[in-house]
């Protein structure tokens, strides 16, 4: 089974959470807002510590690192074929000035032509309610567990 794995940033704004997450680059996602979002994650490399992988994954993803402590949130078969750990921690970052990695792709297919795609185009940092508005539907239960942690003070 694959796994990936993935740091939630979160932040306290006026009695606000805010969670950071990131939209999805690329031409298929490129007009898609709800359900075009998803927190910063991406696939455990065998024999890597998942931890490291989560850390690593975040700054391939935002160009931003991730510092300092970092608490287990939940894991999630998310797939057949995929578990997904997340792991949260309270940090408030800078985004203006993100970056990520890129992907490559015949574009547009059929064309033989490779090109080259963020693979994350924009980033935000937004409130639980709207989060749950644009995150890709299958990150919804990291989304309501983060909420939890922190509603019943359970934040190490």
């Amino acid at each position: 089974m694959k796994r990936s794995a993935g740091i939630i940033t979160y932040k306290i704004e006026d009695d606000d959470i805010k969670v950071l997450l990131c939209h999805f680059g690329g031409p298929f996602w490129e007009g898609i807002d709800e359900g075009g979002w998803s927190f910063s994650k991406g696939e455990v490399c065998t024999n890597e510590n998942i931890l490291a992988a989560a850390r690593r994954e975040f700054t391939e993803e935002t160009g931003l690192i991730v510092n300092g402590s970092v608490d287990y949130l939940a894991s999630k078969k998310v797939s057949h074929k995929k578990l997904v750990i997340m792991f949260y921690t309270n940090l408030d970052l800078d985004i203006s000035h993100c970056t990520s990695n890129t992907f490559k792709m015949e574009y547009p297919r059929g064309s033989g032509k490779i090109e080259s795609f963020p693979e994350m185009d924009k980033y935000e940092w937004m409130s639980i309610d709207k989060a749950r508005e644009k995150i890709i539907k299958n990150q919804l239960f990291f989304l309501d567990r983060l909420e939890e942690v922190i509603s019943k003070g359970e934040i190490l």
